[in-house]
Parts: C-alpha cells; structure tokens; sequence
C-alpha cells in the first residue's frame, strides 16, 4: 500500500501544534496588555479643555477648596463643574485681558455655558454618588489624585470595578476624618494606626457592612 502521509508529516504537524499554542499565549499576553494598558484604561489621559484651568495654581499655590467650584459635590451625585460666573468672580479683577479666559468671558456675555470635557467618565451602567462618598469620609484624593499637582487635569486611577471593589471590601484605611475629605495630601497624626483609625470612622460614619458595600445592587441599579 502506497504512503499517505510523506516521513516528515509528524515533525510538521508537531510544528503547526507548536505554533498555533504559541498564537494563542501570544494573543492572550497582548489582550491582557491591552486591558491592562493606559490606553484601555484612560490613566495619564488629559483631554482638552476650552480653558487650561491648572489645579496646581488653584488648588495646591493659591489654596482654592474643591467645593468653591465644584459646588453641588455634598448634595448631589454629580459634583458639578464651575459656571463662568463663578471664575469671573476672580477674574473679573485679575487677568482681565487674558487670551486665554477668552472663552470665560465670551460665555458670561453670551449666556451659554462652557463645554468642560469629562476627565473622569464612568459607563452609564455604573451608579456612582460623589455627596454619598465625601460625605462618609472618602476624599477626593481617593479617586482622582492629588489634583494640587496637576498643571493640566489627568486621570490618575483607573476606575475599573477592581479599584472599587478594592476600597469596598476594606474601606478604614482610606476613610478621612470630615474635615480631612478636602485636603490634599492629609496624613494622620504620627502613631496613628491607620486601620483602626478608619475603623473607627466607619463607626462613626454609620458604614453599611462589607457585605452590603459589595451588593452588585449598590452600584448597578
């Protein structure tokens, strides 16, 4: 009976079986990469704005609080972003003629709202309350990063469901005592065991349970 298969058949079927597992891992690694990468995730994103507005100088040189601009951040899911009226309060006296604050100008004349782009945009199917955070001890600094150190606004957290489950299912080490939310770069006093500390505000904050932090239901409703 003649051949069907010539002597090298096995080595090239050995080196196909080779090749396409190597496919695979090589797809794998390159997918979990890409998740995994700042450009799936946004870090290190800093969109353009119709102002360069520089939390460095507001916030971290001239000591401005997050709430004077971002006004409805206790009360209201959404922090807010500023109104012209609230930038021309300032401006209004200072850098007056600045190209820059054209924009701002131009707005409070004509009535019509300047175009911020979001920094931080979460998928529509996420529920998330900023008032229900800062309100039980969770700063700012927990979510978008020393922003007193940013020339330009850049995410610096990922936001995937990781991060948050992360601080769900163990929030004391990052809870804040209220007067603390604000401030960046707060530390506790020397000594202080964080853990307990936070522990201590979740008792104080009335913090539902680990259990209930990590409900599906609590962030996707």
């Amino acid at each position: 009976m003649p051949r069907i298969f010539r002597p090298r058949a096995n080595a090239l079927a050995w080196m196909a079986l080779i090749l396409a597992f190597a496919l695979v891992v090589v797809m794998v690694a390159l997918g979990a990469y890409y998740f995994q990468s700042p450009y799936y995730s946004g870090v290190d994103r800093t969109p353009a704005q119709p102002v360069p507005f520089s939390h460095k100088h507001h916030v971290g040189e001239l000591g401005l609080d997050c709430r004077y601009c971002h006004t409805s951040v206790e009360q209201s899911s959404f922090a807010g972003v500023p109104e012209s009226e609230i930038c021309m309060t300032c401006h209004s006296q200072l850098w007056t003629n600045a190209d820059m604050l054209a924009p701002v100008r131009d707005s409070l004349r004509d009535d019509e709202p300047l175009r911020w782009r979001r920094v931080h945009d979460l998928p529509d199917y996420v529920r998330f309350d900023h008032s229900a955070h800062v309100n039980n001890g969770v700063p700012c600094e927990a979510c978008h990063g020393r922003v007193d150190r940013m020339p330009l606004t850049t995410q610096k957290k990922t936001l995937f469901m990781q991060f948050c489950l992360d601080c769900h299912r163990n929030p004391a080490p990052r809870l804040r005592p209220p007067d603390a939310v604000f401030e960046m770069g707060w530390e506790a006093r020397r000594g202080v065991d964080r853990q307990q500390l936070g522990e201590r505000l979740m008792a104080r904050y009335h913090t539902p349970s680990t259990e209930r932090l990590t409900d599906c239901s609590l962030c996707h409703q």
